[in-house]
């Protein structure tokens, strides 16, 4: 019996080593596709049906799923944020036209890592308001706060959460127990504050990351 170093579940391609590379070139390959057939018909399009083409057919396909890659290489990310610089290029430019002032001042899109950021701590949120699946919420995301012995610590005054200790530094680093309370705790305060709504929160969160992968505000 051969056995299958790959592996799919809910749509994403699981490899042996946790990469995610097969997956990443199957959905940039399917995504190209798609602008391919978007840029016959572009020039009969408005800016905003073509925005809203490419968030429908390309867009959403990057961002499926995308916690996973939280902690994967740059190398194997790089066709997915190849993808979405060249669908910015659909929307606003010509083929080969520089895309980073559009990105950043127009449509106001974050880098695939950014995206990637913003999935990982918008279900931390869920989690800590009781908004997440199931799975999620069990010892996932605790607060120091609400750890007896450290609940007097500036980290608890923070909001900071506990991080567990994780012994494969490749693979448990990149946890959702790890990597999400990680990710929490490097928010500044005017992110992690308690009493913001989901929508206070993304647009926070977005703000902040934007500033961060950009050095501006959106």
């Amino acid at each position: 019996m051969q056995i299958s170093t790959e592996a799919m579940c809910l749509g994403v391609l699981l490899d042996s080593r946790l990469t995610f590379a097969p997956y990443i070139r199957r959905i940039s390959g399917r995504c190209f596709y798609h602008l391919r057939q978007l840029r016959v018909v572009r020039k009969s399009l408005t800016v905003e049906a073509a925005k809203t083409m490419v968030h429908s057919f390309v867009v959403a396909r990057c961002d499926y799923c995308n916690s996973v890659y939280y902690g994967a290489s740059a190398v194997h990310i790089r066709p997915l944020q190849n993808v979405l610089n060249a669908a910015a290029r659909l929307v606003r430019k010509g083929k080969y036209d520089s895309i980073t002032t559009d990105l950043r001042d127009v449509l106001h899109w974050l880098p695939v890592q950014q995206r990637t950021e913003y999935k990982v701590s918008l279900l931390v949120y869920k989690c800590l308001h009781q908004a997440a699946p199931l799975c999620l919420l069990t010892e996932m995301c605790v607060p120091v706060s609400a750890i007896q012995w450290r609940h007097r610590l500036r980290s608890a005054a923070h909001g900071d959460l506990e991080v567990p200790r994780c012994n494969l530094a490749r693979y448990g680093q990149r946890s959702f127990n790890v990597s999400g309370p990680s990710l929490w705790n490097s928010l500044p305060l005017t992110v992690l504050d308690s009493s913001l709504t989901l929508t206070q929160f993304c647009t926070r969160l977005k703000t902040f990351l934007f500033t961060r992968a950009y050095g501006t505000s959106s």
